[in-house]
């Protein structure tokens, strides 16, 4: 696919998927949608990519939803409203689930504003790093709307369910001190430094053997709503395939002419 609404690159086994929709302020219409799941589907199938940093280019993160979309929405016939809101909603948790059971680490490098779907798109990500820029807005009760991108799902797991609450009832901004205070944010830095300390860190996340990684996610990303047997069990799974792994029989055999050489 020829992309013209996200930019995507690779650099040393990270991959940046960037939305390019500045005068838009990265606003997520279907177009652009398409471009990105061609672009995550890429990024979990190529195995040279270790991490995904995902960010925006001009001076929001992303602004949420396409005003065009909502448009269509209130001009489409009446009885055909809710089933055309069933199917967009279809290709958003698409988009969703794609980046929170992506089987690598995922960083949101929140260059900006990131509003309604745009907040929830930077919480589908494992870590979130922003500059004194980024800023936080759940808005969907301004337009008569719940949270849509899993921000309900999201959010509360980030800043406690009262918290997640007061933010998703009232719509308020939250700036970057207090979304590195609440939680939201996991760090803070120079905007000038945002990229490369985002793809400093995904590479230091990515270090370790991507057959561990990706187990581990996936249990992590279920640990609140299972027991503890039932994570028992997972674990017993995934760690019988961890020592099929390739990574687990080179650490294992490189540990033990370690041990040996000091005999």
């Amino acid at each position: 696919m020829t992309y013209q609404l996200i930019e995507f690159s690779i650099d040393a086994g990270i991959a940046t998927i960037a939305l390019n929709r500045p005068d838009r302020r990265n606003a997520m219409s279907d177009d652009m949608r398409a471009e990105f799941v061609d672009a995550l589907q890429a990024v979990t199938s190529d195995n040279a990519i270790r991490a995904l940093v995902l960010t925006g280019r001009g001076s929001a993160f992303c602004a949420g939803g396409d005003i065009s979309g909502m448009k269509r929405r209130l001009e489409a016939p009446q009885g055909e409203v809710a089933f055309n809101g069933w199917s967009r909603q279809q290709g958003v948790h698409r988009v969703q689930s794609m980046l929170l059971n992506l089987p690598k680490p995922t960083i949101a490098a929140v260059n900006g504003a990131a509003a309604g779907l745009g907040a929830d798109t930077a919480l589908a990500c494992d870590f979130l790093i922003g500059s004194e820029h980024a800023k936080f807005t759940w808005s969907y009760i301004k337009r008569g709307l719940i949270p849509d991108g899993g921000g309900s799902y999201f959010l509360p797991r980030r800043v406690g369910l009262p918290r997640a609450k007061e933010l998703i009832f009232t719509g308020r901004m939250v700036e970057a001190e207090e979304a590195l205070a609440l939680g939201i944010l996991d760090r803070k830095v120079a905007p000038r430094e945002l990229l490369s300390a985002a793809k400093a860190w995904a590479a230091e996340l990515a270090q370790g053997s991507p057959t561990a990684l990706a187990l581990s996610k996936k249990i992590l990303n279920q640990s609140f709503e299972r027991s503890a047997h039932e994570i028992f069990d997972l674990g017993s799974q995934a760690q019988a395939i961890c020592y099929t792994s390739a990574e687990h029989r080179e650490a294992v055999l490189a540990f033990l002419a370690k041990s040996s050489s000091k005999e």
